[in-house]
C-alpha cells in the first residue's frame, strides 16, 4: 500500500485509513474522538448535511442543520441532532434570510477528544450591518453536539458575509486546530487554536490576500479547504475565488498558503477558471495532498458543461500544471458534456475501495437524464498511483437501480457530495443532497463504499421531515455537506 498523506488537522495524527484524519489522545476523562467529524466520540464519523432556507419559528430561510451519527450499520433517521438558533443553548435567534447552516466545518478545536462543528450564516444581519454574517461553534461530547459560542466578526467594517467559507486545519504545527474564516472581502481571519468554551480561539491574526500576485477580489473567498499538500505536518490552505494577478486582469482560481510554524504563507496560485469550488486529498498516495479544482461551464464553447482538474502535491507545495483535466467527454467517464451539466459543481474525496488511494465524487447538479432536465448525477472517479483516472468510473442518478426514488426535473441531485466511511468498514460511503427534491424540499442520499467500488445495496434516503428538519416552505435540505 503506497504513503498516506499526514493531514494535520489540529491536535490530529494521520491514519493508513480513508485518509481520515485522527485527533490525538484526549484527557482521561473524555473518551478520545477518532475523527475530525466524530461529534460523540463512538468512533464512527458522522454526516453533516444543511437546509439553509428552513423556516424556524415562523423566519423564512432562517435555516438548521442536521447531523446523522454513524455507526456499525451507518446512518439512520432516528439517531441525529438538528441545529438551529432556536436550539438550546446555541448562540443568536433566528431570522428572517439568516440561511443558517450554508458553511460548515469541524475539528476538536478545544482539544477535549470530541469533534466541534463550525456553522456559518453569510448573510445574517448583525445590528445594523445587514449581511454582516454570523459564525458559530457548536461542542461536540459524549452525548453529542450541544451548546455553543459566537466568534464575533474582527473586522466587520472590512467586508460582509462573514462565514462566507470556512475550514478547520492546524496551519502552525502546535498540534492546536485553528479555525480559517472567508467572507466577500480581501481578509481571511484565522483564529488560533486552544479555543476554550467561554472565550474562544486564543487569539485572531489576519490574512491579507491583496498582494497583487493573488488578491482575492470581486467574489471574496469563495471557499476553504486545508490538507498538508507539501507532506510537512502541518496544514495548508486553499483558498477559491476570483483573484487579480495585476491591475487589470481578473481570474479565477485558487491561492495556495503553506503553514508552518511562523503561519500561512502565499506559494503559489493556480489558474484552474474554478471559482467557487475546490478540495483536497491525496490521490496517488504519495504522501502529498492533491488540489482537485472544478470549473463551470463555458458558455461560449458549445457541448461544455463543466470539469474538474487535479494539481498534484510535492515537498515543495503545489504544482502549478493541472496534472489532468476530465470532463464528461473524456474516455472512460460515464455520459456526455452538454451544455450547463455543471459537471464538478460540488466536489468530494476518500478512500472508496480501500486501495490506498483517495477517489473523487464529483456531481453535475443539472445533468438531463433522459428527457427530464437538471434532475442531477454524480460520478465517482478512482485515484491511483498515476493521479486520477477513469477507469472503473461510476456514475449515479435517482433512476439508478437500487438509489431510493425517481429523477424528476428540478432535483438537483448532487447540490452536495461527501465521501466518508459512517459504518467503520473501511470503505469511504457515497453521501449526496439533491436540494431540490420535491419542490425544494430537498433530501440526502447515502450509498455505500465497497472493495468493489460504491454499492447501492442498503442505500438510504431522508428527506426533512424524517430528518427532523422543519418542513414548512422549502428548506432544499442537501444544499451542503461538511466536508
Amino acid at each position: 500500500m503506497p504513503p498516506r498523506t499526514p493531514h494535520a488537522l489540529a491536535a490530529l495524527t494521520a491514519t493508513a485509513a480513508l485518509g481520515a484524519t485522527l485527533l490525538t489522545a484526549a484527557p482521561a476523562a473524555a473518551a478520545p474522538a477518532r475523527y475530525a467529524d466524530d461529534f460523540n466520540g463512538d468512533g464512527y464519523r458522522d454526516l453533516v448535511t444543511a437546509a439553509p432556507m428552513a423556516t424556524v419559528d415562523g423566519k423564512d430561510y432562517a435555516g438548521a442543520v442536521v447531523v446523522h451519527y454513524g455507526s456499525a450499520n451507518g446512518i439512520t433517521a432516528t439517531d441525529r441532532t438538528v441545529i438551529t438558533q432556536s436550539t438550546a443553548g446555541v448562540p443568536g435567534s433566528p431570522e428572517e434570510q439568516d440561511e443558517f447552516g450554508r458553511t460548515t466545518a469541524s475539528g476538536d478545536l478545544d482539544n477535549d477528544g470530541y469533534a466541534d462543528l463550525v456553522i456559518g450564516a453569510d448573510r445574517e444581519d448583525v445590528g445594523s450591518d445587514a449581511d454582516g454574517g454570523y459564525v458559530t461553534v457548536v461542542w461536540g461530547g459524549e452525548n453529542g453536539l450541544s451548546g455553543g459560542l459566537h466568534l464575533p466578526d474582527p473586522a466587520a467594517s472590512a467586508h460582509d458575509g462573514y462565514g462566507m467559507s470556512l475550514a478547520v486545519g492546524d496551519f502552525t504545527g502546535d498540534g492546536r486546530a485553528d479555525l480559517a474564516v472567508g467572507s466577500s472581502g480581501k481578509d481571511i481571519w484565522i483564529h488560533a487554536g486552544g479555543f476554550t468554551r467561554s472565550s474562544g480561539p486564543v487569539s485572531r491574526r489576519e490574512l491579507v490576500t491583496d498582494l497583487r500576485t493573488g488578491s482575492i477580489n470581486l467574489y471574496g473567498a469563495q471557499s476553504l479547504a486545508a490538507g498538508d499538500v507539501d507532506g510537512d505536518g502541518t496544514d495548508d490552505l486553499v483558498v477559491t475565488g476570483t483573484h487579480h494577478p495585476d491591475d487589470f486582469t481578473y481570474d479565477d482560481g485558487q491561492l495556495i498558503y503553506l503553514g508552518s510554524g511562523s503561519g500561512l504563507t502565499l506559494q503559489t496560485v493556480l489558474k484552474s477558471g474554478a471559482w467557487r469550488t475546490a478540495t483536497v486529498g491525496d490521490l496517488n498516495g504519495d504522501g502529498y495532498d492533491d488540489v482537485v479544482t472544478g470549473a463551470a461551464p463555458n458558455t461560449a464553447r458549445q457541448g461544455d458543461g463543466g470539469s474538474v482538474s487535479t494539481y498534484l502535491g510535492s515537498a515543495s507545495g503545489v504544482r502549478t500544471s493541472a496534472q489532468r483535466t476530465v470532463d464528461q467527454d473524456t474516455e472512460g467517464v460515464p455520459g456526455a458534456s452538454e451544455d450547463e451539466d455543471w459537471f464538478g459543481h460540488a466536489l468530494a474525496t476518500g478512500d472508496i475501495d480501500g486501495d490506498g488511494y483517495e477517489d473523487l465524487a464529483v456531481s453535475a447538479n443539472y445533468e438531463a437524464v433522459g428527457s427530464i432536465g437538471l434532475t442531477g448525477s454524480v460520478t465517482v472517479l478512482r485515484g491511483s498511483a498515476t493521479g486520477l483516472t477513469t477507469t472503473g468510473a461510476q456514475s449515479f442518478t435517482q433512476d439508478t437501480a437500487g438509489v431510493p426514488g425517481a429523477a424528476e426535473a428540478n432535483d438537483h441531485f448532487g447540490s452536495a457530495v461527501r465521501l466518508s466511511d459512517l459504518n467503520g468498514d473501511g470503505h469511504a460511503d457515497l453521501s449526496a443532497g439533491a436540494d431540490g427534491e420535491n419542490d425544494a424540499d430537498g433530501a440526502l442520499w447515502n450509498l455505500r463504499g465497497s472493495s468493489t467500488g460504491v454499492t447501492t445495496q442498503h442505500a438510504v434516503s431522508y428527506g426533512p421531515a424524517s430528518s427532523g428538519v422543519p418542513t414548512t416552505g422549502h428548506p432544499r435540505l442537501g444544499f451542503s455537506m461538511l466536508q
